[in-house]
């Protein structure tokens, strides 16, 4: 099986490397790395590995004296609660850090109610605000189309043409992801062209499959040296099934297995709590009787009203 790429970077003019890059490097790294473990979102990891190749080759054609164009970064996530999104944004933060194109590789979490204002002027101003904090990182705008829910007369108008001049004067300097459910992002960016010009790179984030969230709620409880009995696995299975028959939006994805996983940790140290004794296995195992029933994780999830594109003026 052919060894898959590492983040280093191949350079003009040969030099010894500083501490400093070495450990943005390794830093980077240990980002892909992380990133390339995640469970699904093979489309996602695909247009990453394809941005990092680029770079790679970027690199090679300016030591042989070629000419090449910056590249645009910019992003639009869509996909339901759970599904990565956010995860996936602070490991390509790092990940473009460790190869030299973000500064800093930070990740700056916002949405409407940190951008928009008040007043006349006062959204420009906690816009701007939300991007220098974000320089040399990615910008991450969660639920991105609610700043055009309010029409014309609303401040979001404000803040959207703030980040559209941000998105093109400093491209070069942040990278910006606007991020939410499939439907209301498509009409979104369809709605105002100035956005869907500078957001190139368009990635869906599908729902989870139980098999998928299984291998999730293994990995949450390794983190905490502990694992499923084969019976608390099966059990396990069987719920998330449950949830997937029940649709995937609602059960919130990989939420569902986490808060899963954080309830039948509870229940089991009650269990282990109640015991005068216990052996070092008990301590690392979950039984089927230490899972809760579904009804008591499950998110109860109200959506707001569908959102409507405003008018045309309103991107005028």
């Amino acid at each position: 099986m052919p060894r898959r790429p590492s983040i280093q970077v191949v350079r003009a003019t040969a030099r010894k490397e500083g501490g400093a890059d070495a450990l943005r490097r390794l830093e980077g790294e240990q980002a892909l790395q992380a990133f390339r473990r995640l469970v699904g979102l093979e489309q996602v990891k695909k247009t990453v590995e394809e941005l990092l190749a680029l770079q790679r080759v970027s690199t090679r054609k300016k030591a042989a004296g070629l000419r090449t164009q910056p590249q645009t970064l910019h992003m639009v996530f869509r996909g339901n609660p759970g599904t990565g999104k956010t995860t996936v944004a602070r490991h390509v933060g790092r990940i473009l850090h460790g190869v030299g194109l973000l500064q800093r590789g930070h990740l700056v979490e916002v949405e409407r109610a940190d951008l928009v204002g008040e007043y006349i002027g006062h959204t420009a101003q906690k816009t701007r605000a939300a991007i220098r904090r974000a320089l040399g990182g990615v910008l991450f705008v969660d639920e991105a189309y609610a700043l055009a829910r309010g029409g014309d007369r609303d401040f979001g108008r404000e803040a959207i043409d703030t980040l559209v001049k941000s998105i093109e004067d400093r491209r070069e300097e942040i990278i910006v992801v606007l991020a939410g459910y499939p439907r209301e992002m498509d009409r979104f960016i369809a709605s105002n062209p100035g956005l869907s010009s500078r957001l190139p790179i368009l990635l869906d984030f599908p729902d989870y499959g139980a098999e998928e969230l299984l291998l999730i709620a293994d990995e949450l409880l390794a983190q905490q040296d502990c694992h499923f009995e084969p019976q608390a696995r099966e059990r396990m299975c069987d719920l998330l099934m449950e949830a997937e028959r029940r649709g995937g939006v609602h059960t919130g994805n990989a939420r569902l297995a986490r808060n899963l996983v954080e309830s039948a940790l509870r229940r089991q140290a009650l269990r282990l709590d109640a015991q005068r004794s216990w052996r070092r296995a008990d301590l690392t195992s979950v039984v089927a009787a230490d899972l809760p029933d579904l009804e008591t994780v499950l998110p109860r999830v109200t959506r707001e009203a569908p959102w409507t594109a405003p008018d045309a003026t309103f991107f005028a």
